[in-house]
């Protein structure tokens, strides 16, 4: 569980960088970024999926409401980033990510333990301070924020898989949808140079969909709290 959960924080801090690499460098529009994305990530895991075809059962599948939270995340990440650097914006989406994940654990029953605050406490104080973090436009931190709000629920709905390259797998080919339809609204400003969508398929392939499933592996050790908390380190790795 430990070596999951190390190699799924540093695919999630991997995104963070991947992301603003190409944006940040105007390298592909953030719909493009978002579908090849997408898109590389399902087609990596049908791969996976095929391989590991023995050890997957049929019901355990993802779902619609999974694979919108997967998308929503993904799309509000990459228009996010065109205005944050890569610092501020994880610190706010995981921020979110834990507020969501701390509030539905309090909310079914869960409670933190002393050395639990005492995590949080640390982690949000040494953001306070934390060298590079720069003050975010508005629009960047609300769009950052919905995406972990979103991350919060889609890796909520994720504990307990009993098959996560299956479940993963479905999620990213019933998101796959969504992403062409925000291609389309957003084709006028479509943009796309090879370093961009090398970027994309990069952060699509490996780090995303290799990543999740990763880390919905990991979930089925922890609380809704845990995985949480764990979390906070992925902005200081970003």
């Amino acid at each position: 569980s430990a070596g999951y959960t190390a190699l799924a924080l540093i695919a999630f801090a991997a995104n963070s960088v991947l992301c603003r690499l190409a944006l940040g460098q105007g390298a592909i529009d953030a719909a493009s970024f978002t579908t090849i994305r997408l898109v590389s990530g399902a087609l990596v895991l049908l791969v996976l999926v095929r391989a590991t075809a023995k050890t997957n059962t049929a019901d355990d599948s993802g779902n619609w409401t999974s694979a919108f939270m997967l998308f929503l995340y993904a799309v509000t990440f990459s228009f996010a980033y065109i205005s944050l650097n890569t610092g501020t914006g994880a610190l706010i989406l995981f921020g979110s990510v834990q507020a969501t994940m701390i509030i539905f654990a309090v909310v079914k029953g869960e409670r933190l333990r002393l050395w639990g605050w005492l995590g949080l406490f640390v982690g949000l104080a040494t953001y306070l301070v934390f060298p590079g973090l720069a003050a975010p436009s508005p629009s960047g931190a609300v769009l950052m924020a919905v995406a972990g709000i979103s991350w919060g629920i889609y890796s909520l709905r994720g504990r307990g898989s009993r098959s996560p390259v299956a479940v993963t797998t479905d999620n990213f080919l019933r998101s796959t949808p969504f992403v062409l339809i925000i291609s389309l609204v957003f084709l006028q400003s479509l943009h796309i140079t090879f370093k961009g969508a090398f970027l994309a398929a990069l952060s699509g392939g490996l780090t995303s969909a290799i990543g999740y499933v990763i880390w919905y592996a990991a979930l089925r050790d922890y609380s809704a709290t845990s995985a949480a908390l764990v979390q906070l380190l992925v902005p200081v790795l970003a």
